[in-house]
């Protein structure tokens, strides 16, 4: 197990420097010239003002060079600075953010795994109910629905219409800190990102159930006298719940992808309207810097996953 997790984390490294060469050169390309970023249109500058600005940040050098210094200094935990908020590091920008995003993406994993594994357990035992077709149609709803939709339907419905939470922001202005709201806040932008998490997991959850309760073992459990409801519970569900594993660790990134957008119609704090906020103002550090703190989330959640795996069926051989 320990070799097989060196392996993987040494494969995760990789497709981490992967990906911020791609995100480096996807930035170089994007039209407009970068210096601009740095430049206050209300003050002018001549064209030996730029050449000397262009050549203190690096810009004069060719792409693999300046990549390079910017890898160096990455893996010290140096990810530059701010371009809007000079003042601020990168990396201090990044972790303030971290908290709150991974509060929503957590408490929507949960209500997605609890959700969608209790319907899809039901669907499969009661198969073709009234029960089943509509899990179903939920199931492929959440799938179609992409999350800004889902984020602006559910702000207009419950916060705009009905007012049964708040639209926007993650604690009250000018009230004390309270856990109660806090939660107010939470319910409903984690709920909204959880949809589509639970849609999926319904679905390979129903199918991957069904197959098991096929199988000879269940069979013979049940010929034995075994009660239904052990029979689900001891025999079939732990079995069944391999592939779900999995898809609940591929939807990780599904998640992320969704969080931005929850977040900047919810006016969330956390890393995905940072990022949003530094692609509107270009602000190149920070799409760096937060692009990399992501990828590694996402390649460490896939490693938590593989392990994970491996444990609940002891059946399986890593190498």
């Amino acid at each position: 197990m320990l070799h097989y997790s060196l392996r993987r984390l040494m494969i995760g490294t990789g497709m981490l420097v992967a990906l911020s060469m791609l995100i480096f050169l996807l930035l170089r390309l994007t039209p407009g010239d970068p210096i601009d970023a740095y430049i206050d249109p209300n003050i002018p500058m001549s064209p030996t003002q730029l050449v000397d600005l262009r050549s203190q940040l690096g810009l004069d050098k060719p792409l693999p060079v300046q990549y390079l210094a910017w890898l160096q200094q990455a893996v010290t935990g140096n990810l530059g600075f701010s371009i809007k908020r000079q003042d601020q590091p990168v990396l201090g920008l990044v972790l303030s953010r971290i908290g709150p995003t991974v509060l929503l993406m957590g408490s929507a994993l949960m209500i997605a795994i609890v959700a969608g594994i209790a319907t899809g357990v039901v669907s499969a035992v009661r198969r073709n109910s009234a029960a089943d077709l509509s899990f179903s149609v939920f199931a492929v709803i959440g799938i179609s629905s992409p999350p800004f939709l889902s984020a602006l339907i559910g702000l207009y419905v419950f916060a705009v219409r009905l007012k049964w939470a708040p639209s926007g922001g993650m604690l009250t202005p000018g009230t004390e800190f309270s856990i109660g709201d806090l939660l107010w806040h939470l319910i409903m932008p984690a709920a909204l990102l959880s949809i589509a998490q639970a849609a999926l997991i319904m679905r390979y959850m129903r199918a991957s159930l069904l197959e098991v309760l096929n199988q000879d073992y269940v069979r013979t459990a049940r010929a034995k006298g075994v009660k239904e409801f052990w029979v689900i519970a001891k025999h079939a569900l732990r079995n069944a719940l391999l592939p779900v594993v999995t898809l609940i660790g591929s939807t990780i990134g599904l998640a992320i992808g969704g969080a931005i957008f929850i977040e900047s119609v919810f006016n969330w704090p956390g890393m995905g309207l940072l990022l949003v906020n530094a692609v509107e103002t270009r602000d190149y550090p920070v799409i760096m810097g937060a692009t990399l703190v992501i990828g590694a989330c996402v390649i460490v959640v896939n490693l938590l996953t593989d392990i994970t795996y491996a444990v609940i069926d002891p059946r399986i051989k890593v190498g």
